[in-house]
């Protein structure tokens, strides 16, 4: 099931980056620098924006105080983090991903195990699509770090996804031989194919050469039926309470057809609002232990 993983990996990869609010792209503009993060309602507002505009080195820089900030692009550059990309869920894909997708003649490879083993499967991809928002559901009630407002947000997120699994038009070879060529070019533009090329870019260097990546997955979506940039476009936030320094904010918006309701946490820190959850995150990205101390990430990068 190769390509069907790769395609579930990274729409949750994208999808996913809207619950938590984490983007991707080239370059900062003007209008997004515009907006100050003086409240909670500005600072998640600059975070859907950053996302819109496929700028994830701009979402690294609005998304944790400065100090923090520079701590985890030590960690990038030592191989301790690959935050925010850690953000989402099937992150340690997206580096073999894009390998794939960069090696030469991949573009012959990819559409000939497609022919192979998906063209034509309607039934089969579908029924994978409802495995694994399955299982990944029955995740996030039991397991990993997540807050209850992630969980509640990433849920519903989910289903949303997997209704739109069900309809798309995954075994259509039409759209596989269009779209196939378009995630190589982009993908070797990138000039992340091997894992070392990350530490020698650093994080914002690295972020920047994805966003044109994720750009044209987006598109290759959309082709599909899932416009992520229309979710984004629909996002409404508003602040539900505020006490002191911490605050509960409501964001809504529609993806696939579903409407999603959900809370997110931020506090201030040091003037300025982020997001509760996303620091955490941080923050542990950034204390992460070498790999020379910790085998698992060791055997993990070696894969």
């Amino acid at each position: 099931m190769f390509l069907f993983n790769r395609l579930c990996a990274t729409t949750l990869l994208l999808a996913l980056g809207l619950a938590g609010l984490s983007g991707c792209g080239p370059g900062r503009g003007p209008d997004r620098d515009e907006i100050t993060a003086n409240e909670p309602v500005q600072a998640v507002t600059r975070l859907v924006r950053d996302l819109r505009h496929d700028d994830l080195a701009g979402y690294a820089r609005h998304a944790v105080p400065p100090a923090l900030h520079a701590r985890l692009d030590t960690a990038w550059r030592e191989g301790r983090s690959r935050w925010p990309l850690t953000e989402l869920p099937l992150h340690a894909r997206l580096p073999g991903m894009l390998t794939t997708l960069a090696t030469p003649g991949a573009e012959k490879a990819l559409l000939s195990t497609y022919q192979r083993q998906f063209a034509g499967a309607e039934g089969e991809l579908r029924s994978a699509a409802a495995t694994v928002s399955q299982f990944t559901v029955q995740y996030l009630q039991s397991e990993g770090d997540y807050s209850d407002e992630e969980r509640d947000h990433y849920i519903q997120l989910v289903g949303a996804l997997s209704q739109w699994g069900k309809r798309a038009p995954l075994a259509d070879s039409r759209r596989a031989k269009a779209a196939i060529p378009k995630l190589v070019s982009a993908a070797r533009l990138t000039g992340l194919a091997d894992e070392g090329s990350y530490e020698r870019l650093g994080m914002d260097r690295s972020l920047r050469r994805l966003g044109p990546f994720f750009a044209r997955f987006k598109q290759v979506l959309r082709d599909y039926g899932l416009d992520l940039d229309a979710a984004l476009d629909s996002v409404r936030v508003d602040l539900a309470e505020q006490t002191g320094d911490t605050a509960r904010v409501r964001l809504r918006y529609t993806i696939a057809g579903h409407d999603i309701d959900a809370y997110v946490r931020a506090q201030r820190i040091e003037g300025r609002w982020y997001l509760t959850d996303t620091v955490r995150h941080a923050q542990r990205q950034a204390a992460a232990p070498a790999i020379a101390d910790d085998p698992a990430v060791a055997t993990s990068r070696t894969r």
